[in-house]
């Protein structure tokens, strides 16, 4: 019997429209040895990687009448080279050439009727380098059945692995008879997921839109009374379309660590985080892009970010369990260092204080569910999310040690989240060996001057790094 989606999965293809597309990607720039790609071992090295993944083989079914949630079945016609790209960018190869290229090709919808994900290898990178651009749907990346395409690709060793033989054949798909059947059957089995799904999906959104409602008031009780109040008015709020900006940046993860120990040994020592630091960085950026335009900026100028964070289990069990914290970045303070400890103070108090909101309370939100805390961030793509927060910023803690695609070494990682309804603006980041890679993805008419955005991130940090401002 066909696998069918979850109501939370099939609800991401149900809102997906044009403009708010649901899947998230990574930029991944790599060193090939010797300068050269190899597109047949690209090929090769993904067949044998999705051969004990069956999602990636397998496209969505829509049940006649739409008498229940839609269904997973295997591809007859899967294609691998059809979802491996090969392009090429023209002389001289530049990071900023390679954003324009990322930011044409990420905000496309994916091919409903085939498996729902494409890489994209780019060659012709100055410098030797080549780059891997992964797209991945959120209803295929579950969180429990399947790995997103960055996970599939990479290895901690270099080398090639040695072809074998593709023992996968497609099962027949059920016929439409057979869809119905099934519905049927699983109708009888809850009568109330029937209801919900016999308007074509309509009922769904309904029910989905109960869901967040829902939500919104455990989270008033859940967060603390500043955050629960709706979110400032930002030039982050603004129309979405479909053009799309994206601004990588690199930073270094010792000058987060060193800020951090500097600060421990200090008068005015805090508990402070490599992701305080990351947020007072950001909010140092958000402040000098706000005045590069004119904005108004005052001492309670605040833009609330919705920050997915890692907490520990209450359970004692030891394994780590995802939690968000609605933050005010106080983009209005001046001094570089003092932002840096309000924002440590606001994120401990949310922490410590039982206030930052579980994965599972933001799944009655908008089908929230936590694969990476990339796509939990992400997963908050909703109309009603421009009321609780200006931005999403998620970070994700990777390996300090290499990783390899064959025997390419892998060189920097940049997440690309989509945006929301209302929403100009998401930030992902990831640290990978002794790197912070941060990814800006933004609206193309509503933030044409992210670029600023993106180095003032840099130049925030150095700020930090440099001891910051005095507290007067």
């Amino acid at each position: 019997m066909a696998d069918r989606l979850t109501s939370m999965d099939a609800s991401f293809l149900y809102m997906e429209d044009v403009s708010t597309v649901m899947h998230v990607g990574s930029v991944m720039v790599f060193d090939p040895p010797g300068g050269r790609v190899d597109h047949d071992r690209l090929l090769t090295l993904l067949a044998q990687r999705i051969a004990h993944l069956p999602r990636y083989r397998q496209r969505v079914r829509s049940v006649p009448g739409h008498l229940a949630n839609p269904v997973w079945v295997d591809d007859e016609a899967f294609d691998l080279a059809y979802h491996v790209r090969r392009s090429a960018l023209p002389k001289p190869g530049t990071d900023a050439q390679l954003e324009d290229f990322v930011a044409r090709i990420q905000p496309r919808p994916l091919d409903r009727n085939r498996p729902l994900w494409e890489v994209y290898l780019v060659e012709g990178l100055e410098h030797g380098r080549f780059a891997i651009i992964t797209k991945t749907h959120h209803a295929l990346v579950d969180g429990i059945n399947s790995l997103d395409l960055g996970h599939v690709l990479m290895s901690d060793t270099p080398g090639w692995e040695q072809p074998s033989l593709d023992l996968w054949r497609p099962q027949r798909g059920p016929s439409d008879l057979g869809l119905v059947t099934s519905a049927l059957v699983d109708s009888i089995k809850g009568p109330r997921a029937m209801l919900g799904a016999v308007r074509g999906g309509t009922q769904e959104m309904l029910d989905l839109s109960g869901r967040m409602l829902s939500g919104l008031g455990s989270l008033a009780s859940t967060v603390a009374k500043g955050a629960a109040r709706p979110a400032p008015a930002s030039p982050l709020n603004a129309h979405v379309g479909q053009a799309r900006r994206f601004v990588m940046v690199g930073t270094d993860l010792a000058a987060y660590r060193d800020v951090r120990q500097r600060l421990a040994r200090g008068p005015r020592a805090d508990d402070v985080s490599v992701n305080d630091i990351v947020l007072a960085s950001i909010a140092g950026a958000l402040r000098a892009w706000l005045l590069t335009r004119g904005s108004a900026v005052h001492g309670g100028t605040v833009v609330r970010a919705l920050v997915p964070v890692s907490v520990d289990n209450p359970t004692g069990q030891g394994t780590a369990r995802l939690a968000a914290c609605l933050v005010d970045l106080p983009v209005g303070e001046p001094a570089a260092l003092m932002r840096l400890h309000q924002i440590a103070f606001l994120m401990r108090q949310q922490i410590a204080g039982g206030q930052a909101v579980g994965a599972d309370r933001l799944a009655g939100l908008a089908g929230f569910a936590p694969p990476t805390l990339h796509s939990m961030g992400a997963r908050l793509g909703s109309d009603l999310s421009k009321r609780l927060f200006n931005l999403i910023v998620t970070n994700v803690p990777g390996p300090q040690t290499p990783l390899y695609a064959g025997d390419a070494r892998l060189l920097s990682t940049y997440p690309v989240i989509p945006l929301a309804k209302g929403q100009a603006l998401a930030i992902g980041l990831t640290s990978y060996d002794g790197g912070v890679y941060y990814g800006l993805n933004a609206d193309r008419d509503a933030m044409p001057d992210v670029e600023v955005l993106g180095q003032a991130i840099a130049d925030s940090l150095a700020e930090l790094a440099d001891g910051g401002d005095t507290f007067g």
